[in-house]
């Protein structure tokens, strides 16, 4: 959707579909640098812009391609209706710029659908009970779109973007990597966590939960991109399947924390509190009753979870609270580490041959991921990617 000849070409892709004798519903995100746009007018005019018309605002940038999609529909002789996530029933919490599904009614879809019109609904969006704009948070519209199959019992969901596929890793930063044809929703889900740009994570999440097979697919031409899909024998075989890297983390390190029950209960509390995630979390051995607590977050929340920070640590009689934003998460993915040893010790080697040191560690039964400076980030994926054989079919 970067700009009207791009959404030209995806009516006339969307009107073949159509004509095949599949019923379509297409949701839309805004065109290329609309929500950036939005944003900085809002910053222009305010230091700090309130949630709650952030979101009126930057909803707009979707309502305008839904309307321009169907008009271009219409051209081709293809009916087709745009609708707003409040036309279409999104109902979500009140956690504006960050909000969540709670239930789609989708009626007027479903009208839609037996008039024979394409329904075109503006992603990223909906309202929550008190009729009040709400958004997704980034990435939006994948989630949009993954929920709306589900409501609409959908056989799949395909998901165009600028790549056609999810690779082993980023194919700017190790020109051999190599795409694969189908991943698990697991391998996904940490992937896009991880700093994989393809889906947002959220939309994974809603796919796996109700097994819904989504298709990652280029929006630039025919392939049929990679399926993810339920976890098969197949995918157990191959141990790592994937490298991901995310230099949109901060690190904050709160020194000389009073070691009793409760202190990292209060904390954290108060950072999800501010709805803020946090990532990894590290606390040292205890040493004279005193221990040090550093944990991550994403370098767009660090300012706010800094300033809690400061505030918890004047409560609680901690010593001092640092920030480090010049940091990167490196890690590495696979549904075959289940059943195969030493795959840490190969990923702590490899670093260490590259004379990389290991802030924080992270692990769960299919990821590894390693905080490190952030200017070794590329030095890390090409040297784990070769290391592992990602690049070999």
């Amino acid at each position: 959707m970067g700009d009207l000849n791009r959404i030209r070409r995806v009516a006339e892709r969307v009107a073949k579909v159509k004509t095949s004798g599949d019923d379509v519903v297409v949701v839309v995100s805004a065109m290329a640098g609309e929500t950036d746009r939005l944003v900085n007018l809002a910053h222009e005019i305010s230091s700090n812009p309130a949630d709650r018309e952030m979101d009126l605002l930057l909803s707009s940038g979707e309502r305008v391609t839904s309307a321009l999609l169907a008009l271009s529909l219409q051209e081709l002789g293809c009916p087709a209706r745009a609708f707003t996530g409040r036309q279409v029933g999104i109902i979500t919490d009140s956690s504006h710029t960050k909000a969540r599904i709670e239930r789609i009614s989708a009626d007027r879809i479903r009208e839609a659908l037996k008039e024979g019109v394409v329904p075109v609904v503006a992603g990223f969006q909906g309202i929550d009970e008190k009729s009040d704009v709400t958004t997704l948070g980034r990435g939006g519209s994948d989630l949009t779109a993954v929920a709306l199959a589900v409501a609409l019992k959908a056989d799949i969901c395909d998901i165009f973007t600028d790549v056609d596929g999810v690779y082993t890793t980023d194919p700017n930063v190790v020109p051999t990597a190599r795409k694969l044809d189908k991943i698990s929703y697991e391998e996904m889900m940490e992937m896009a966590s991880l700093g994989a740009k393809v889906l947002q994570t959220r939309s994974v999440e809603f796919a796996v939960k109700y097994q819904i097979p989504v298709r990652v697919r280029s929006s630039f031409n025919e392939g049929l991109g990679t399926l993810v899909t339920k976890e098969d024998r197949d995918m157990e075989q191959v141990v790592v399947s994937g490298v991901t890297y995310d230099k949109k983390q901060a690190k904050i390190t709160m020194t000389g924390v009073p070691d009793m029950p409760g202190i990292a209960a209060r904390l954290f509390g108060s950072v999800s509190g501010a709805n803020i995630l946090v990532d990894m979390i590290l606390q040292n051995v205890s040493q004279e009753g005193l221990t040090d607590i550093s944990y991550t977050v994403p370098k767009s929340d660090s300012k706010k979870a800094f300033e809690i920070s400061k505030r918890m640590a004047k409560e609680i009689g901690a010593k001092d609270v640092q920030i480090k934003d010049d940091i990167a998460t490196v890690s590495i993915v696979g549904v075959g580490m289940r059943s195969h040893s030493g795959v840490a010790a190969k990923m702590f080697a490899t670093l260490a041959n590259e004379r990389i040191n290991i802030m924080m560690i992270s692990t769960s039964e299919i990821k590894i991921s390693c905080v490190m400076d952030a200017k070794y980030t590329e030095l890390a994926v090409r040297s784990l990617h070769e290391a592992f054989e990602l690049g070999k079919a």
